[in-house]
């Protein structure tokens, strides 16, 4: 390879005439064995770099404050290699490559007005940056373009359209003053059931309900109090008023492991840890549940749970925070209610937005928080809770009419959608 377009530096042309450091060092060494790190300081020029390099060489070592020789090498190949740049030689590309590392060597670079020059009355297709900072432009003959001519498409990159909601949801709802709750995937059935007064035999904790984690299968309690109220509530009421389910609480069954069935769990998580009040809190949780795979369903999904904390809050304030989240998330132009049941909830209400295709579909539950739920984990206030099918609400949104086609691998869809 020829050397002709490099050169040395003004710190090469030095190291060149005088030695590089690291060499110098070996020399000094060599007839000493070993010497004092502050003498070594002394007396080699640019002693760091000549101790970063022999020691990256394994050529030298530091034992109890003094520094050693270990090897003596032989040539240095970068020492020879600006000797022969300085004659004119050629070097090999390796050597070339470390000595621009080390800023011992400079590409030579041609005048910009030479090259400029060498343009002007010939066709040009771009207009370089030596003929723009030179004003030779005005002298070149650019070639003519077709404005009419179509481009080559160009599908850059972005975020995948779901992901981009999702982004878009989390954003509002911070701006709403929401703050997000974060917790394990893989949860307790104490907090996904238990501390939500959902009884032990209740339906929804079989097999065909949820899922179960095979191994490991057990879990650890959280603190003892908050384990003792909610056992006292499920079996006789507690302090709430109520009288419990009226059976024996089993806190084996609690610390059982599953993969989280929905997003309540994470609101359970933070009525139990001091929540500011007033407050709202909320999460975009991924669940699992065994169903049926269709246009509308799936075994895994996102849900956006949320609460709301305050000592006036009522049944109306729910309703009308659904219907703006419809509005908001979803450009629903026509919602209704419909009375539902949750054993955690009371009263409870279920919202359903109109698709122009799909028709009427169920995208959240919500309610107020039993006291037999909020008491035991300490908050005596009401807590208004909502959750919120994301998956289906993105249908909205990006106007898909299967939730599978939300992580669809269609190349033709995605580039089609816009940048959000």
């Amino acid at each position: 390879m020829t050397m002709k377009k490099f050169k040395l530096t003004e710190e090469g042309e030095k190291y060149a005439k005088e030695g590089l450091p690291e060499k110098n060092l070996i020399e000094l060494l060599t007839k000493k064995k070993s010497l004092d790190m502050g003498k070594a300081k002394d007396s080699v020029f640019n002693f760091a770099i000549a101790f970063q390099w022999a020691k990256k060489n394994k050529w030298v070592d530091i034992k109890k404050g003094k520094l050693i020789l270990l090897r003596k090498p032989g040539k240095i190949a970068e020492q020879d290699a600006l000797q022969n740049l300085s004659n004119g030689d050629d070097i090999d590309e390796k050597t070339l490559d470390m000595l621009c590392k080390r800023r011992l060597v400079e590409e030579i670079r041609e005048d910009a007005l030479k090259k400029a020059q060498k343009l002007v009355g010939k066709d040009v297709t771009n207009l370089t940056e030596d003929l723009i900072k030179t004003g030779l432009w005005k002298d070149v003959k650019l070639k003519p373009y077709n404005v009419e001519a179509v481009g080559k498409k160009v599908f850059i990159g972005k975020r995948q359209p779901y992901n981009a909601f999702l982004s878009e949801v989390r954003q509002k709802l911070v701006e709403l003053g929401f703050r997000e709750m974060t917790g394990p995937i893989i949860e307790l059935e104490f907090w996904n059931f238990d501390a939500m007064y959902q009884g032990q035999g209740h339906p929804s904790r079989d097999w065909t309900q949820t899922y179960n984690l095979k191994e490991p299968k057990m879990g650890t309690l959280p603190d003892k109090n908050i384990v003792n109220n909610v056992k006292e509530t499920h079996e006789n009421g507690w302090k709430t008023g109520s009288t419990g389910w009226g059976y024996e609480w089993n806190p084996k069954k609690a610390a059982q492991l599953m993969p989280r069935a929905h997003g309540t769990a994470l609101s359970a998580r933070t009525l139990a840890n001091m929540p500011e009040i007033p407050g709202k809190y909320f999460a975009i949780a991924r669940c699992y549940r065994p169903d049926i795979i269709d246009a509308t369903h799936g075994v895994e999904f996102n849900q956006t749970e949320g609460i709301v904390i305050d000592k006036d809050l009522n049944f109306r304030n729910l309703l009308g925070l659904l219907k703006q989240f419809a509005v908001e998330f979803a450009s629903a132009d026509k919602v209704k209610f419909h009375a539902d049941y949750y054993p955690f909830t009371e009263p409870s209400v279920q919202l359903s937005a109109k698709h122009p295709e799909l028709g009427w579909v169920e995208f959240a539950g919500a309610g107020i928080f039993r006291p037999e739920f909020t008491q035991p984990l300490g908050v005596m206030e009401p807590v208004l809770a909502w959750g919120l099918g994301i998956d289906r609400l993105a249908m909205f949104k990006l106007d898909i009419k299967d939730i599978r086609n939300l992580f669809t691998r269609n190349l033709g869809w995605l580039r089609k959608r816009s940048v959000l």
